[in-house]
């Protein structure tokens, strides 16, 4: 049976300083979330192993991140931050591979004040190396960078990317164009594969019904098709809008009409495939189909 693994989670250690972006609606973010207390969560929800996923864009969370990977067994993989964009990235990265559980790297592109950040030369340099040295980009953005991340990906022909939490939808808002047809459009590159996660915290926290969330989920999966789904929980972000374990229940809900291998791929296949998990170190060659 295929291990089931959630693709995308956080850890940190707040404070107000480094967390700007929890802001005062956000009160149950406002703590510690520590290897310890995730294991637990996981558990209780039959994962066998964790993507721990940038969540500061500073170097510092992405070394803590990776000390963490090698101190508990089930935290298989780390999508960290590193500047991609800037001149000292290519010794930056030299390092990073030196750590076993790299796996990938992540830019908040959705806070840059810039929407067309991702075509940025200095930025597309960066991301040159990162297929050489066989590392995942972890896209995110909101949905209207769509039509950037299109662009963006289409230069890099053989780099590996993973859209984290569907491309954020406005569920809130109840619009599904143009986001569908330019998901559909996305995915048209098999380069790209899709996080299932995220979703709750894009519609209303505190009054959303799965109704609205529905059509989303199905769009997702007509798009990508389960091969190259990936399951996360965006924990503890989810909290916002619901438990890790309602979270899950979710997953197992949409995924019950697939057929065992359907399943199997978006419940753990997927990311065990895109982010190398039979690797016993970072950097190695690529064992994804381009």
């Amino acid at each position: 049976m295929t291990e089931r693994i959630d693709a995308h989670h956080h850890l940190w250690r707040y404070s107000e300083r480094n967390f700007p972006w929890i802001t005062q609606d956000m009160e149950v973010l406002k703590r510690d979330f520590l290897p310890e207390e995730l294991a637990i969560e996981a558990a209780a929800n039959r994962i066998d192993g964790c993507i721990v996923v940038q969540a500061k864009q500073t170097l510092d969370e992405t070394y803590a991140l990776l000390g963490y990977a090698d101190h508990y067994a089930f935290l298989r993989g780390v999508v960290g931050w590193a500047p991609i964009a800037c001149t000292t990235f290519p010794s930056t990265l030299e390092q990073l591979c030196s750590y076993p559980k790299l796996r990938g790297l992540r830019h908040v592109v959705q806070d840059e004040p810039d929407d067309n950040f991702l075509l940025r030369d200095s930025f597309n340099r960066g991301i040159d190396r990162l297929a050489k040295k066989n590392l995942v980009y972890d896209l995110l953005i909101f949905s209207r960078h769509m039509p950037q991340a299109i662009a963006f990906v289409d230069r890099h022909p053989h780099q590996v990317f993973v859209l984290d939490h569907s491309g954020k939808p406005p569920i809130e808002k109840q619009i599904l164009s143009p986001w569908k047809e330019q998901l559909r459009d996305l995915a048209r590159r098999e380069n790209v594969y899709c996080k299932l996660s995220g979703l709750l915290t894009e519609a209303n926290w505190r009054e959303w019904k799965m109704p609205q969330i529905q059509p989303y989920v199905d769009i997702v999966m007509e798009s990508f098709s389960p091969t190259r789904i990936m399951m996360g929980s965006d924990w503890p972000v989810c909290l916002l809008a619901g438990s890790y374990s309602r979270w899950m229940q979710l997953v197992d809900d949409w995924t019950s009409s697939l057929s065992t291998e359907e399943r199997d791929r978006i419940l753990g296949g997927t990311a065990a495939e895109v982010y190398r998990l039979s690797d016993t170190n970072s950097c190695t060659p690529n064992k994804v189909a381009l």
